[in-house]
């Protein structure tokens, strides 16, 4: 039976305050729910690699999704000179009534996930090189659907540092399928992969891959405080277009759906970082979910002391959520601002901790990387390093759950 409590449509009479408490003690819990069928239509890679699937989504629409290419010529690339414009991607996740004759979207575009094949394994999380097809994972959204009609929600997300925007895919879905259109950005230059639809006169390939060094960002000061503040004005500017969606490449019906009186933003790492701050600084912006990035740019000096947001310095004053993770390695630094920002911002602000979980645990790494470890291609200390020891029956519904009930309770119709 379906839980309209859920559901995006209904109004904020029809959900009780108990919905945050106690979706936080869900999550510091070892309860959970049964995973959702997570089986792929699309057929596996000839080359017999292991193809990665994603659980499906919980809700009672189809889904469709809709690239998006956008130009910001009011400035320059934060990472190349050389750009005299900042280019974005996003994908716009929205429900649908009629997927008839259309095939599921890939999680990643096809270069994109060649080059985030060959990137990965050079990076912090040290993925495997071979042996697993990164193309070959299928969303179980829709390409080119009609919009349902209606009044939605509009949640902007912003991933991981180095992170593609598809690696929040089955969250995406998942609120999505549950009546709100989400939409999910690419920080080119930061992003480990990012797939343009044409060529210009200053990019001549369809692809660009990362600038970032491998190593952790908040150990760069410098390029720590570039992800930070791009990430920051890049989430403005997709509000700000968002707010002219008739003019955008949308699919049929889907511009006049967009709810803007109910904006939500939420991120992962870094993102969660630039999503607190946009809200602090956007009044177009209801509420907010940080899923475990810091509140202050790191020392730039050893020995310094770190640079609070203004968010921390001024405090919240609309709905934001502090979701981490028990096992974080670097829990003390993080919650030195977490700590900080809730103890000025009361009621505002309320954090909670997925148990015996680590940093990735909030992307598609939570379905993915169990998958890598049953297929022998990761160990199980690896797996641990990066998403902990939950199980994805347990993690995937929980923090999908959490994120949904907290955005239907703050963005409900009034």
């Amino acid at each position: 039976m379906l839980d309209m409590t859920h559901d995006f449509s209904i109004s904020r009479r029809a959900v009780t305050r108990s919905v945050l408490l106690g979706s936080a003690a869900m999550l510091l819990g070892a309860g959970g729910r049964a995973y959702a069928d997570s089986r792929a239509t699309a057929a596996g890679p000839s080359s017999g690699d292991a193809v990665l699937t994603l659980p499906a989504p919980t809700g009672r629409h189809p889904v469709g999704c809709q690239p998006v290419y956008l130009v910001d010529d009011s400035r320059r690339d934060p990472w190349d000179p050389a750009i005299p414009v900042r280019e974005l991607m996003l994908t716009v996740f929205y429900p649908t009534r009629d997927v008839t004759g259309l095939v599921p979207a890939p999680q990643l575009p096809p270069q994109a996930a060649d080059a985030f094949g060959e990137i990965a394994s050079l990076g912090p999380l040290r993925l495997p090189s071979a042996g697993v097809d990164w193309g070959a994972t299928r969303s179980h959204s829709f390409a080119g659907a009609a919009a349902l009609p209606g009044r939605r929600p509009v949640l902007v997300y912003s991933p991981g540092g180095g992170d593609p925007r598809g690696l929040g895919t089955s969250l995406a879905e998942d609120l999505a399928s549950h009546g709100a259109v989400v939409v999910l950005v690419d920080h080119p230059g930061d992003a480990a992969a990012v797939e343009f639809p044409d060529v210009t006169t200053f990019r001549h390939e369809l692809l660009r891959t990362t600038n970032l060094p491998p190593r952790d960002p908040r150990d760069q000061p410098p390029v720590a405080r570039t992800m930070i503040d791009s990430r920051i004005a890049d989430l403005h500017f997709v509000l700000d277009r968002l707010g002219q969606a008739a003019d955008l490449p949308l699919p049929r019906g889907l511009a006049e759906t967009l709810d803007l009186r109910r904006v939500g933003v939420y991120g992962h790492s870094v993102g969660g970082s630039a999503v607190a701050e946009v809200m602090h600084e956007d009044r177009r912006v209801r509420a907010g979910i940080n899923l475990e990035g810091y509140l202050d740019y790191p020392p730039a000096a050893p020995g310094a002391a770190a640079e609070p947001f203004p968010v921390v310095a001024e405090g919240a004053d609309r709905p934001l959520l502090l979701l981490g993770s028990e096992g974080f390695n670097r829990r003390e630094e993080l919650d030195r601002s977490w700590s900080a920002l809730a103890a000025l911002s009361g009621r505002w602000v309320r954090s909670a901790r997925v148990a015996d979980a680590n940093h990735w645990i909030f992307t598609d790494y939570a379905a993915m990387l169990p998958q890598l470890q049953t297929a022998g291609l990761m160990t199980a200390a690896g797996r641990d390093a990066l998403i902990g020891t939950v199980d994805p029956s347990v993690s995937v519904p929980e923090v999908h759950h959490v994120v949904r009930r907290f955005f239907a309770w703050h963005l409900a119709a009034r």
